[in-house]
C-alpha cells in the first residue's frame, strides 16, 4: 500500500488517506464549497451519499439521479469533478473503463480540482493485474448492477462483446497528472468500497 501511495504522489497526484467512508464523506463535504461538482459513476460515490451532502452548498450534477438530456455535458464542464477507479496499479497509474467517456473525459480534462474517491480493495499489482481487474472484476460487476444485457453481467467474465449495453467502450489510463490540470487528488478509503 504505501508503495503504491508514493508512487501516486510521484505521478503528481494528492493524497489523503482515511480509515472510514464517513470520515471521507465529511472531509468532501467540508473542502468544497460555492462550486459546480460533476460527479461520474461510481458506486462508491452513492455509497458515501456525498451527493446530498454536497448538494446543500453547491450545484451538483450526477445523471445517476438526474435524467436530464444535458446533465452528462454539465458533469465533464464542471469546476469540480468527483469519480472513483476501476483499478490502481502499484506504478501509481490510475485505470478507469467507461461506456460513454464522460468520466474519462471529466478526469483527464482541465478543471479546479479532480477527485478520485478510491476503496483500497482497487489497489492492485503491476500494471496488468490492474487492467485484468478493470477488465475482469470492475466491469462485470458494473454492468450486472445496472442491469445490462451483457455476457458479462451473466457470467462475470469479459468477452470483449459487441453488445449495444457494452459499458467498457473506452479506457483511460492516468500515468500522471495531465498538464494544465488543476489538483487532482486520491481519497484513499482504508475500507472496501464499490467494484
Amino acid at each position: 500500500m504505501e508503495k503504491i501511495i508514493g508512487n501516486l504522489r510521484k505521478n503528481g497526484f494528492a493524497v489523503t488517506e482515511f480509515d472510514t467512508a464517513e470520515a471521507a464523506a465529511d472531509y468532501l463535504a467540508g473542502s468544497i464549497h460555492g462550486k459546480t461538482v460533476g460527479m461520474g459513476g461510481s458506486a462508491t460515490l452513492g455509497a458515501l451519499g456525498v451527493y446530498d451532502r454536497l448538494k446543500a452548498d453547491n450545484t451538483v450534477y450526477w445523471h445517476a439521479v438526474d435524467n436530464g438530456p444535458d446533465v452528462c455535458d454539465r458533469e465533464v464542464n464542471a469546476q469540480v469533478f468527483l469519480t472513483s477507479a476501476n483499478a490502481v496499479s502499484e506504478e501509481g497509474y490510475i485505470l478507469n473503463i467507461d461506456g460513454r467517456g464522460n468520466r474519462l473525459a471529466a478526469s483527464a480534462m482541465r478543471k479546479e480540482r479532480v477527485i478520485f474517491v478510491i476503496g483500497e480493495n482497487k489497489f492492485c499489482g503491476p500494471f496488468p493485474q490492474a487492467l485484468e481487474r478493470a477488465r475482469n472484476v470492475a466491469g462485470p460487476l458494473n454492468a450486472k448492477r445496472l442491469h445490462k444485457n451483457t455476457p458479462c453481467a451473466v457470467d462475470g467474465v469479459c468477452h470483449d462483446c459487441h453488445s449495444p449495453d457494452r459499458i467498457c467502450n473506452a479506457l483511460l489510463v492516468l500515468w500522471g497528472k495531465p498538464m494544465w490540470c488543476g489538483s487532482m487528488e486520491v481519497v484513499l478509503i482504508h475500507q472496501d468500497l464499490g467494484f
